[in-house]
């Protein structure tokens, strides 16, 4: 892979050239002399054009591009158990890898270059994820009615074994939720992630209902019931965390937990709306994630980041979740909430990056660069995709398009 020269960008309100050398952003400055890079460099003009962080999602369930349209405008517990349940137990492993690159392909294509993927048959996703270039936290997921104990050992020897797993993906300990994993296997999860240093997820809080259920069956909230058996610490991402007492709230920031706002999927759902001032106020960190197409029903963030500003403005304060806060939640906190060194551009930081048209109509006039990115640009204004240093997506286009497009109608037709 080349290194790569881009000159004359736009970031912030700065000028400079950045140059990318390997994996990493190796200097950004006002002027790179093309005397001082390798003759190998692929230099790109950045004339009229901006560099931003790319899009991280920190819950999704990539391979549910497959029921995208399949079970709409219902609430969870029918939606899960009557619809999904019963269409996922009949998916193959071949499906989840075309789905799973559905998925990827429709995600470089709007901005977002990294997800954290709660799924079944994590291995096609594992190998979709390295043959289309992007970064991903894949979940070994646990939920003990839809698993034989069989099943439930091979994911542990699945994590024991697979660490290591590659240079752009890191495994999770992904229990589904409090209403499919018991007390015992939410311990040995817990205690799997810490002893291999990975991180813990779940879905949290995500129904009025469940926090009743929880209460009736241990008189405590979802949260409180986390606590109590040990699990909760700073490796811990909670996705949904919508119903939540003061008391929930701080025992996540005693506890130094990331929470994973998802808005489009909450209200679609029926499941409520996320505290975003009580949680910021607890300086509780916030990640973005679109979770699922078959409840949101696309994968792009930056409708996600609009949402979360404007639902978040609900609660009577216009300054509530301003352009900045938004778009960190959509790009640098997903990244430190899975640990990866990314999500700003800067030296030394891995070099992911969305390189943005200025002449698009959304962007005109630019009085504010990243107040037009949140409230009024689409994914038609991204230039380029650059991931892990090697460019994914240009001039609109993502390798092996059409193949991945027929693959998954095929999916359709059989169902």
């Amino acid at each position: 892979m080349p290194p790569i020269l881009i000159k004359s960008v736009c970031k912030g309100h700065d000028l400079v050239d950045v140059f990318i050398n390997g994996r990493f952003f190796e200097k950004i400055a006002k002027e790179i002399s093309l005397e001082d890079v390798p003759l190998n460099t692929k230099v790109i003009d950045g004339a009229n054009k901006t560099i931003i962080s790319p899009f991280y999602n920190a819950h999704t369930h990539a391979a549910m591009t497959l029921l995208r349209g399949y079970a709409d405008d219902m609430g969870l517990f029918k939606w899960l158990s009557e619809y999904i349940w019963p269409l996922e137990s009949k998916i193959t492993p071949e499906d989840v890898y075309w789905g799973s690159r559905l998925a990827i392909l429709e995600m470089i294509k709007s901005g977002t270059v990294f997800f954290a993927d709660m799924y079944w048959n994590r291995e096609e996703t594992i190998r979709a994820v390295i043959e289309m270039g992007v970064r991903a936290t894949i979940g070994v997921t646990f939920a003990e009615n839809l698993m034989s104990k069989e099943s439930i050992e091979k994911n542990f020897d699945f994590l024991e074994q697979n660490v290591a797993c590659h240079e752009r993906i890191q495994l999770a300990v992904m229990p589904h939720s409090i209403y499919t994993v018991g007390d015992a296997l939410w311990k040995r999860c817990a205690e799997t992630a810490q002893r291999l240093g990975l991180i813990l997820h779940t879905h949290i809080a995500e129904t009025a209902e469940e926090v009743e259920n929880c209460i009736k069956k241990t008189g405590k909230t979802p949260v409180q019931y986390l606590d109590s058996l040990g699990v909760l610490d700073n490796n811990v991402v909670l996705a949904h965390a919508i119903h939540l007492t003061s008391e929930d709230i701080a025992i996540l920031e005693k506890r130094k937990v990331t929470l994973v706002h998802n808005p489009a999927s909450n209200m679609k759902l029926s499941s409520g709306k996320m505290n975003i001032s009580a949680l910021m106020k607890a300086g509780i960190p916030i990640a973005l994630g679109t979770d699922g197409a078959s409840s949101n029903n696309n994968l792009d963030m930056g409708e996600e980041m609009k949402l979360a500003a404007l639902l978040a403005k609900l609660e009577g304060n216009p300054e509530l979740l301003n352009a900045e806060e938004a778009f960190q939640m959509a790009t640098v906190r997903g990244a430190k909430a899975y640990r990866v060194n990314a999500g700003e551009i800067k030296e030394g930081m891995l070099a992911d990056a969305l390189l943005i048209d200025l002449n698009n109509e959304r962007l005109i006039p630019n009085h504010h660069f990243l107040s037009n990115w949140v409230y009024s640009a689409d994914a038609r204004s991204i230039d380029k995709v650059i991931c892990h240093g090697k460019t994914i997506m240009e001039n609109g286009a993502v390798e092996n398009e059409s193949e991945i497009l027929e693959n998954v109608k095929k999916f359709a037709m059989k169902k």
